[in-house]
């Protein structure tokens, strides 16, 4: 597996400035590469969610030497306010949800979230519940996949493969990776050398559909932004635009109606720097986002 390299460390320190101390909540706390930078750095107590048990428990390793500094709870990023309830928590000292996959979910074998390999179509990040990618594709009407695919993948294709999935499913499930990847694939029309492999839009698509990864973000914001004391900040890295959209309109629709007290403090995203991305080519599409409770 590739070493799991967290994004944008030195951007995430400065905007939540661990060295002074405090209570900090890592909302995706993954492998633990960003919580361990901040204990590193100085911050107090840590509070780890995932709902990724698997990644939760290279955490616990990962941040061992802070173990007595450091609870990780199984839970969704949008659950923050009940699990800093859970952990007696009102208020803390800054905030951080990194939304990207880890090479650790692309990479580990039986995930199915890339077609590099043929294995079973899963993409669940939380395998303790919920339906799989194969599941859904099982169930769901032409339409419906189609609108799935051109909503969260942005594919101008989507008829032709929601089409295609179906037609295919009449012979035979469509339950691995493989297999849906050649069904895209022979879908998409081919016109010269193309950037990216035809099916990774409607991977994308489908991770988002099984993980509802848009629904409640907007709400997890605020509800982010609401726990934080007086000078902290709420730290958001998103790697897609549809992501990165409801953060951006989120932060501003709550600076504008001045309720919770918060000031965006970048106006742009910040993005990795040309070394960072020839370290980690993953990085090239994040965006970091961050706003500061000022009452």
């Amino acid at each position: 597996m590739t070493a799991h390299i967290p994004v944008m460390t030195a951007k995430v320190l400065e905007q939540l400035q661990p060295a002074r101390g405090g209570v900090y909540v890592d909302c995706t706390v993954g492998l633990g590469g960003h919580a361990r930078a901040l204990l590193d750095a100085g911050a107090t107590r840590l509070i780890g969610l995932d709902r990724d048990l698997d990644a939760l428990a290279i955490a616990r390793a990962t941040l061992s030497p802070w173990s007595d500094r450091v609870e990780l709870v199984h839970a969704d990023y949008r659950s923050i306010g009940e699990v800093l309830d859970r952990c007696h928590t009102p208020l803390v000292d800054g905030a951080l949800a990194d939304l990207g996959l880890s090479s650790f979910q692309l990479e580990t074998e039986g995930r199915g979230f890339s077609f590099q390999r043929d294995e079973p179509l899963d993409m669940r990040m939380d395998r303790s519940g919920g339906e799989t990618a194969a599941a859904l594709l099982a169930r769901a009407r032409e339409e419906e996949l189609a609108d799935v695919i051109f909503a969260y993948g942005e594919e101008r294709f989507s008829r032709r493969i929601a089409r295609a999935i179906v037609e295919s499913r009449r012979q035979a499930a469509v339950d691995t990776t493989g297999r849906l990847a050649s069904i895209v694939r022979r879908a998409v029309p081919r016109r010269g050398p193309m950037r990216i492999d035809p099916a990774t839009r409607t991977f994308q698509a489908l991770r988002i559909w099984v993980n509802r990864e848009l629904e409640g973000l907007d709400r997890f914001v605020e509800a982010a932004a609401r726990r934080l004391r007086a000078g902290a900040r709420l730290v958001v890295i998103t790697f897609h635009s549809l992501e990165d959209r409801i953060v951006k309109h989120t932060l501003r629709a709550l600076e504008r109606s001045g309720e919770v007290g918060i000031k965006v403090v970048t106006k742009k995203p910040l993005v990795p720097g040309d070394e960072e991305i020839a370290r980690n080519p993953r990085a090239r599409s994040a965006k970091l986002r961050a706003a500061e409770r000022v009452a």
